[in-house]
């Protein structure tokens, strides 16, 4: 991978970039996403943040290398820190850490999210939690994609402005990809139940308490509602 040619799984993220758009990449490592967004004329302008000083260093090298100084900052920050309203960011793409983190970056920075109008995240893990804060934040899912690389499965979240209701199934799945049903997203879930169900065998034999009471409860729930859902073609 490189800023001419990326992953897979950053050329579906960047495929979500509106041409024009002004870009911060959080947790930009070596900034490839930005040079390839300038590279290829979708993005005008792109701020690439990091918040550790190593890959920091890595990304001022690269843009340098690729002669883009006059189109991409690079900054060292904490998340939506490294945006100033003077940049007028209107997209923002998070890619390559756990839900819980995406959201904790963007929980802690609500305000700098003012003017922007596109989030495009790629959890590794945990997209559900992108999509409960979503529903509580003003934001609606646009789109989603499900995709294997180098035989790990992702997720990639576009979201804009707007209001969405999800049911528990939506929310755990993704309606999006619920529709579409696709090969990687039943062998991700069958995946997730096979996980499930070794956990539920194992909590069998184990004494009865509360919490074994109530995690047994909520793997059983767990395995029910997803088997329902990626059997059922009309939910």
């Amino acid at each position: 991978m490189n800023a001419q040619k990326l992953s897979k799984r950053l050329e579906t993220v960047a495929s979500f970039v509106p041409t024009g758009a002004v870009v911060a990449d959080i947790g930009s490592d070596h900034a490839y996403l930005p040079c390839y967004l300038i590279h290829h004329n979708i993005a005008t302008k792109a701020i690439a943040g990091e918040v550790v000083k190593g890959p920091y260093e890595s990304a001022v090298r690269q843009v340098k290398l690729e002669g883009l100084e006059e189109k991409i900052i690079v900054r060292l920050a904490d998340g939506l820190k490294v945006i100033d309203p003077s940049d007028h960011v209107n997209t923002i793409t998070i890619a390559g850490m756990g839900g819980p983190l995406i959201v904790s970056i963007l929980e802690n920075d609500l305000n700098r999210l003012k003017n922007v109008t596109r989030l495009i995240l790629q959890p590794n893990i945990h997209a559900k939690v992108i999509r409960e804060w979503a529903m509580q934040n003003g934001w609606a899912i646009l789109d989603e994609v499900i995709l294997e690389e180098d035989e790990k499965i992702y997720e990639v979240l576009v979201l804009q402005r707007g209001d969405m209701t999800l049911s528990e199934e939506q929310i755990l799945l993704g309606q999006h990809l619920l529709n579409e049903r696709s090969e990687v997203f039943v062998k991700k879930w069958i995946r997730e139940i096979e996980n499930w169900k070794r956990v539920l065998t194992s909590i069998e034999q184990a004494e009865e308490t509360q919490e074994i009471s109530a995690k047994r409860e909520e793997l059983r729930h767990l395995i029910a509602l997803v088997e329902g859902a990626i059997q059922n073609e009309n939910s």
